[in-house]
């Protein structure tokens, strides 16, 4: 079967799709990857076709509609900025979705690329699915993240995001001369969304129910399959300095904050820095694109190091708590202290505390030296649960269960 694969974003929404694509061409498909430019050669690393998508989720975050997006985070504070962002990305994603699927037999949708994709799929008659890295679905259990993820009691955290499909947006004048151009009956974003939540569209969700068991009032065909790890770089190697630094002392804390934060290295380098020197901890830095780094004799500041390597052996880290670094930490069975930015960051960053893999968390817009120096003291605390957890999701294959699902639509 040709799948196409096809996600836009930060390199979190990429990745975690490297792994599902390997198993799916060791299965016997024929398999490409369609995202932007920044993530080419980590498609071809995987041995998946890469198939190029416009933009740059970099250039975005670091303009001004995506700064403003960063500091108002999720939730309803942060509708405008995130409705001037998607209005932002509809015409080019539109446009790369429509040159990506040409020859597909089964389109595989992350959420920036959902909307398109799923029209795409139905203009050229073929099947598609959404990939999903967090909950999409509407359920009484839990608001969705995409709305702040603060439960609002089990009738609204049902009702709210359904009531609000009925409502229009300033992207319904797009999504209607999309399905124009596609041959299709013009319809609404809203009316899209509803259609997907009840009609048999396949819905697959790939983070662990360990962290988020599958909701009761869910749809079949709505599924958690657990996490789809990125495949490991080909000949990567760790530098020298630090196998050498993990070497020279106790397990040391991560801190690293992935694509978030460009262009806030003075401040929160400066509060690492600090934080360091207060705790008494080792630390490993990781720069990102805030260009983090600290300072001190025991810090060692890196670039990209893949987490599956690091964090187990780590005694706790410290991230922005998107889907795939959790997941990586969860995996590793160290406590975490979350600095959640937006989108679906402050969910998961609540879910690790309930299940007790965490102290608790600091909005990265509040973030200081004395809320994170007090949360890392309190980390340990929490190192037997996340042991715990660390070993239920090591025994999950969320890859696996898509593999088995693609079996069953030959």
């Amino acid at each position: 079967m040709k799948i196409v694969i096809i996600t836009i974003g930060s390199r979190g929404d990429v990745v975690p799709y490297t792994g599902l694509a390997a198993r799916l061409l060791a299965d016997g498909h024929d398999v490409a990857i369609a995202t932007q430019a920044a993530f080419g050669d980590v498609v071809k690393d995987c041995g998946a076709e890469f198939r190029l998508m416009p933009g740059d989720m970099r250039a975005d975050l670091q303009s001004e509609t995506g700064l403003a997006w960063q500091r108002q985070g999720t939730g309803l504070k942060g509708i405008r900025t995130s409705i001037e962002m998607g209005i932002r990305l509809m015409d080019e994603v539109g446009r790369g979705v429509r040159q990506v699927a040409d020859g597909a037999e089964l389109l595989m949708l992350q959420r920036g690329a959902l909307i398109h994709g799923y029209l795409v799929a139905k203009a050229m008659g073929i099947r598609s699915v959404a990939l999903e890295l967090f909950p999409g679905a509407p359920s009484r259990e839990f608001m969705l993240p995409s709305l702040g993820g603060k439960s609002l009691g089990g009738w609204l955290n049902h009702a709210l995001p359904r009531a609000l499909t009925h409502l229009p947006t300033p992207m319904e004048r797009h999504i209607k001369s999309f399905c124009a151009d596609l041959g299709l009956p013009r319809t609404s974003l809203g009316g899209l969304r509803r259609e997907m939540f009840d009609s048999d569209f396949p819905i697959r969700h790939g983070y662990s129910p360990a962290l988020l068991p599958r909701p009761h009032d869910w749809r079949p065909g709505i599924e958690t399959d657990g996490y789809w790890w990125p495949l490991p770089p080909q000949d990567w190697k760790p530098a020298a300095d630090l196998v050498d630094f993990l070497a020279a002392g106790p397990p040391p804390v991560f801190i690293g904050f992935g694509s978030m934060a460009p262009g806030e290295s003075d401040r929160l380098s400066a509060i690492v820095t600090e934080v360091v020197r207060r705790t008494g901890i080792r630390a490993v830095v990781q720069a990102g694109w805030a260009g983090l780094a600290a300072t001190g004799d025991d810090v060692l500041t890196i670039d990209s190091v893949p987490h599956d390597w690091l964090f187990p052996q780590t005694s706790a880290v410290v991230h922005h708590c998107g889907a795939g670094t959790t997941g990586a930490g969860l995996r590793a069975g160290v406590p975490v202290v979350p600095v959640p930015v937006l989108a679906d960051q402050p969910f998961w960053a609540a879910r690790l505390a309930a299940i007790g893999v965490s102290p608790g968390s600091v909005l990265m817009r509040e973030l200081a030296v004395e809320p994170l120096a007090g949360l890392l003291t309190k980390a340990p605390r929490h190192a037997d649960r996340a042991q715990v957890i660390g070993e239920q999701v090591r025994a999950e294959d969320g890859a696996g269960k898509i593999v088995e699902f693609v079996r069953s639509m030959a």
